[in-house]
């Protein structure tokens, strides 16, 4: 199996990176987030791998990054979700987003991939939970927060400033890190308007 690619850039295709490893050049599917990070061509790259092998197929696909792969191999560990699916997640959204969503049961968040509809993008939500790939993709503090608000046994105080962050165009991700930040430090006994004012200065920092 090919775990790994360190070569160069030979080329970038509609879904597809070209790696030059010593003259032999491997074609790799890809995301269009990992598509988007390569460097020109010519330029050395490293890319994560997955190899999946059936009796009429043999295809690479590459990951920049590994909590990226992580995510495939846990996407593809879902019923009705194949490569083409995971790929389709892993362009739409970054792996801290991905924990973000599972974390906070965000449907809407998952169905923003071409090819996940409402009841593929509630299976993902519902099987997934707890099933975050432990690769660095989101702190532990933040998690925490997301799984109490998911499991809605988070304060209502800390929830509706989490809602009121999001509304002013913050990520959900972002704002559940910024005020497990605020929590941790100040404890969560305040009012909604200084949890978000104390949000608010813990993002612009």
């Amino acid at each position: 199996m090919i775990g790994k690619l360190k070569g160069r850039v030979d080329g970038i295709g509609e879904g597809i990176a070209l790696i030059d490893v010593n003259g032999v050049v491997y074609e790799a599917h890809a995301s269009s987030k990992t598509l988007g990070a390569l460097p020109a061509q010519g330029e050395a790259v490293v890319l994560f791998t997955e190899m999946i092998v059936r009796e009429d197929m043999i295809r690479l696909y590459g990951f920049a990054k590994e909590a990226e792969k992580a995510w495939f191999l846990t996407l593809t560990s879902v019923q009705g979700v194949g490569a083409k699916v995971a790929l389709a997640l892993l362009s739409v959204l970054t792996p801290s987003e991905l924990a973000s969503a599972i974390a906070l049961q965000d449907k809407a968040m998952i169905g923003r991939a071409n090819g996940v509809g409402p009841k593929l993008a509630l299976r993902l939500v519902t099987e997934l939970k707890g099933k975050v790939p432990a690769v660095g993709v989101i702190d532990a503090g933040a998690l925490g927060l997301q799984n109490a608000l998911g499991a809605g046994t988070a304060p209502s105080t800390v929830a509706d400033a989490v809602s009121a962050l999001t509304n002013l165009g913050y990520s959900s991700q972002q704002a559940s890190a910024a005020l497990a930040r605020v929590v941790a430090r100040e404890g969560e006994d305040h009012a909604t308007d200084r949890l978000i004012r104390l949000g608010l200065k813990e993002l612009s920092t």
